[in-house]
C-alpha cells in the first residue's frame, strides 16, 4: 500500500510531502482495509487526506493489478490520519517543560 500510494502523490506532482503507511487493519472476510497514514509537515493533512479519499477507486484499481491473482476480493479502502506523531511530540514537549503529561 505504501508504495501505490507514495507514486499516486508522485503522479499528482506533491512536492515537500512525506506520506507513510503506518498500519492496515483488515477485516475478517477481506472486505475493508483501513488504512492509517502519517503525513509531514502535518499541515498538510487534511488536503492529502481529502485527495487520498476522492481518489480511493484509483488506488483500489492499482491494488487489484497487484494483488489480482492472491485475492479474490479486493477490499474496499477507508483512509485514516495516524496522528501518534503528533501526539509523542506533545507528550515530549511537556516532559521538557517539566510538567507531568499524566495530569492535564
Amino acid at each position: 500500500m505504501s508504495i501505490i500510494i507514495q507514486s499516486f502523490f508522485r503522479e499528482k506532482r506533491r512536492v515537500n510531502l512525506i506520506v507513510s503507511v503506518t498500519k492496515v487493519k483488515i477485516s475478517v472476510d477481506l472486505s475493508l482495509a483501513k488504512i492509517y497514514v502519517s503525513i509531514f509537515p502535518s499541515e498538510n493533512i487534511k488536503k492529502a487526506i481529502e485527495l487520498l479519499q476522492n481518489n480511493k477507486y484509483d488506488i483500489k484499481k492499482k491494488l487489484s493489478l497487484l494483488v489480482k491473482n492472491q485475492l479474490r476480493i479486493v477490499p474496499e479502502i477507508q483512509f485514516f490520519i495516524d496522528d501518534s506523531l503528533d501526539y509523542i511530540e506533545g507528550i515530549e514537549t511537556a516532559i521538557n517543560k517539566g510538567k507531568n503529561p499524566l495530569k492535564q
